[in-house]
């Protein structure tokens, strides 16, 4: 008879964890910017909706009508604006001229990163891959099966998801976080602070081809530039980015993208860019500082959107357009500024009453 196998009992992977720490409420005030009236003491560990708040919880609203909703919730204290100033209540309050700002940086301060017991001198799971040329500053954190092959650069505190892929040559800043399945092609180069969400991909070639007039046939246009991406960028999960054809695409510091977005090779997106869930960017465009592109946008190659542009959602942008006005809202396909769009659909309107 075969020997009798006791099967071994699977260890889990370690978990990372967001812990809460609490704080006193004068401690928040002063960490985001707002002022007390009341009880400064009292701690706080957590933020929450006013509909589910503990009695531990910190909430705000931005509009009076909403405050006696905040002041009857069992929330501990609450966040709001200057009309609050006067009103007479038991509970304490954190004034401040962006409650909802200061509400999302209070969050901040109430989380904190459990690593594991190994987290200050950093660590490497058993099954990850890592090349002995890489370079891991203190603190990083290699994840279950993730692979980070020749002389990448890693910098400190720095977390590498399960099953990510790190190409050669790529550099990551200090404090980032790169999720699960993300792959960064080589030669990328990451900023410090960089989130990037599960199953992105960095760095891949562009969508660049020559066509063969006597056959018909497509040939590779050469795709040797790079990406880089500066510090303080967030990049949706399943987004993907081309680096540059001969050149480098670059993503400017602060800029948020979301789910499912694709950027091409040579863009250039500025300063604080807000880009939403299935936008595309043909190659070659740039997006200045401050724009923001609604969901489902698309814009064709060599297009170049001014600061400050406000694109709506389906909206397009016709190859080698330029948008300019800042604070200016545009819509539809072809974009134009939306009170002429809405014109025109008032128009198309009234035609059709009349058939």
């Amino acid at each position: 008879m075969p020997p009798k196998v006791t099967p071994r009992k699977a260890r889990l992977p370690e978990v990372r964890k967001r812990q809460a720490v609490t704080r006193s409420l004068q401690e928040i005030a002063e960490a985001v910017g707002a002022r007390v009236i009341g009880n400064g003491g009292v701690p706080v560990s957590g933020v929450a909706s006013i509909k589910s708040a503990s009695t531990s919880d910190l909430v705000f609203v931005e509009d009076e009508k909403h405050l006696d909703a905040a002041l009857g919730s069992r929330a501990c204290a609450v966040i709001a604006g200057e009309f609050a100033v006067a009103i007479s209540c038991d509970r304490p309050l954190l004034i401040s001229d962006n409650p909802r700002l200061a509400f999302a940086r209070a969050a901040c301060v109430l989380q904190a990163e459990s690593r594991g017991d190994g987290a200050a001198k950093g660590s490497v799971h058993s099954t990850a891959v890592v090349h002995p040329s890489v370079v891991l500053g203190a603190g990083v954190r290699v994840e279950e099966r993730a692979v980070i092959r020749e002389e990448a650069r890693i910098g400190q505190n720095t977390r590498i998801g399960a099953g990510a892929v790190i190409g050669a040559r790529v550099q990551i800043g200090r404090d980032c976080d790169i999720y699960p399945n993300v792959t960064i092609y080589p030669g990328t180069t990451l900023g410090d602070r960089v989130i990037i969400h599960a199953g992105a991909v960095l760095g891949s070639d562009g969508f660049g081809y020559v066509r063969d007039r006597k056959t018909g046939r497509y040939e590779k246009f050469p795709q040797v530039g790079r990406l880089v991406i500066e510090d303080d960028v967030e990049i949706g999960a399943n987004t993907t980015i081309d680096r540059g054809a001969l050149d480098e695409t670059r993503i400017a510091r602060g800029a948020k993208l979301d789910n499912l977005v694709h950027i091409g090779h040579n863009c250039k997106i500025g300063e604080d860019v807000v880009i939403a869930a299935q936008t595309g960017l043909s190659g070659s465009i740039v997006i200045e500082k401050g724009a923001v592109l609604g969901g489902q946008v698309g814009i064709g190659e060599h297009a170049h959107i001014g600061e400050g542009v406000m694109l709506g959602g389906q909206g397009g942008v016709l190859p080698n357009k330029i948008l300019r006005g800042k604070g200016e809202a545009f819509w539809g396909t072809p974009a134009q500024p939306l009170r002429r769009y809405l014109k025109q659909l008032a128009t198309l309107a009234r035609l059709a009453k009349k058939e």
